[in-house]
């Protein structure tokens, strides 16, 4: 089973999304949160795979609530489900580790798939989503990632560790770090799924 925390500060919208979901035979609602805050309590309590996150809310927002649950656990993922899809939002989302983007208007079919997918450390982006994050990140004068660079960061968007890459590489694991960091700031990122989703945008993994 993959465990999901829904969180929007609209009971109606959470109602709709545990009754979308509840078919699902994989997929189980674990929590509802109505806020940032609560979010970050409710995913600490619970671990669940995969939390529904809604940006904008009272208080604390679901760009910092996002961050805020990912440097607690490094095993749920964040998938933003959202009316906003400016430049901003996305980024900042982005940014935050979420690793999927959909707008509220995706069908059931499309909001498991992007679960399902999430869980498995995939990247889902709304297909208007997709096409202002290339836009927006899109630089010519940004550095060339070097031939390695690209062969590590695909490796890393497989869902491989960074002692996988580099046995795979046959280089070792502190090289493999290297190398991250170096594209990390080539593509002014700071974490792994931020790189990935930037370097696909830009068509530099194929």
């Amino acid at each position: 089973m993959i465990r999901v925390l829904l969180v929007d500060d609209h009971p109606v919208v959470r109602d709709g999304l545990r009754g979308m979901l509840h078919s699902e035979p994989d997929l189980e609602v674990v929590g509802e949160a109505g806020s940032g805050q609560e979010a970050v309590t409710l995913a600490r309590a619970y671990r669940p795979d995969v939390v529904l996150m809604d940006l904008r809310m009272p208080g604390m927002d679901g760009v910092h609530a996002t961050g805020a649950i990912l440097r607690e656990s490094r095993t749920t993922r964040v998938v933003v489900l959202t009316t906003y899809e400016s430049d901003a939002d996305i980024l900042r989302a982005v940014e935050a580790g979420a690793i999927g983007y959909l707008l509220k208007d995706a069908t059931r079919t499309e909001l498991a798939a992007a679960i399902r997918a999430a869980s498995r450390g995939e990247t889902t982006l709304a297909p208007s989503v997709a096409g202002r994050l290339v836009r927006q990140v899109r630089n010519p004068a940004a550095p060339a990632l070097s031939a390695r660079e690209v062969q590590v960061l695909g490796l890393v968007a497989e869902g491989r560790t960074n002692a996988e890459i580099g046995r795979a590489l046959h280089i070792s694991e502190a090289t493999v770090k290297t190398h991250l960091l170096r594209t990390f700031s080539k593509l002014d990122v700071s974490d792994r799924t931020a790189a990935v989703t930037t370097a696909m945008a830009r068509g530099l993994l194929g």
